[in-house]
């Protein structure tokens, strides 16, 4: 496991502060995702719209990726307080379509190197059936963490 760059004591409010942070990002006000975030964990709950469809009425691959980035970029956030992290590259799988629902991505970061973190996730369908997986490495960027990205 990642060891984090802040005390525990700090911890729960950075927690708060990346969940604003991820609520205050425009593309979220078209998806209306929910994020809670724990240490090294993040999960994230999404209703499926027909809008999230491509024309054989399942939900667009864009949409998995979304989630699955967002789920494990958080998961690796949680354990960086000082900067903002970037996605350096992600891999997905798709597993089976989504149709309608609720779609849960859960993501754990699993270890760090230098400036890298890495990080994986997995969605659920409403029934709990695993529908895609993904896993990524993030970056430290030098752009701090401040209230001017809603970090607050």
């Amino acid at each position: 496991m990642v060891e984090p760059s802040h005390s525990a004591a700090t911890e729960d409010g950075h927690f708060r502060k990346l969940e604003r942070l991820y609520r205050a990002a425009p593309i979220n006000e078209y998806f209306a995702p929910r994020l809670a975030i724990g240490h090294g964990t993040a999960i994230i709950d999404l209703d499926v719209r027909p809008e999230f469809f491509h024309a054989a009425s399942a939900v667009h691959g864009t949409v998995y990726f979304k989630l699955l980035d967002d789920a494990s970029f958080f998961a690796a956030a949680s354990l960086v307080e000082d900067f903002f992290i970037l996605t350096a590259t992600f891999t997905v799988t798709f597993l089976r379509p989504v149709h309608g629902g609720r779609m849960r991505a859960e993501g754990r970061a699993t270890g760090s190197e230098g400036r890298r973190l890495f990080a994986e996730a997995t969605i659920q369908d409403e029934q709990g059936a695993e529908v895609a997986r993904g896993q990524g490495v993030f970056v430290r960027s030098k752009i701090p963490l401040s209230a001017d990205l809603g970090y607050g």
